[in-house]
């Protein structure tokens, strides 16, 4: 099972792309391919487990989190 709250996109604020990029929707931003791969429970990640942004957004989280949303992914 993928994210519920991951989407691609072909385009975004007038901007088109060849290919559709991942999109988060809970932090309302793209995303890398690497955080996509968490997303999509590749090499045997998952998401509800592996990604702070999921469990941030979710009752499965620890919502005494320093804020950090992983601000590594431009």
């Amino acid at each position: 099972m993928t994210c519920p709250f991951l989407s691609y996109r072909k385009s975004a604020d007038g901007a088109t792309f060849d290919e559709a990029r991942a999109y988060c929707e809970a932090e309302e931003r793209f995303v890398q391919p690497m955080r996509a791969d968490i997303c999509n429970d590749r090499f045997d990640l998952d998401h509800a487990e592996d990604c702070e942004i999921y469990r941030e957004h979710t009752d499965g989280g620890d919502h005494g989190s320093d804020g950090d949303h992983g601000e590594d992914d431009p």
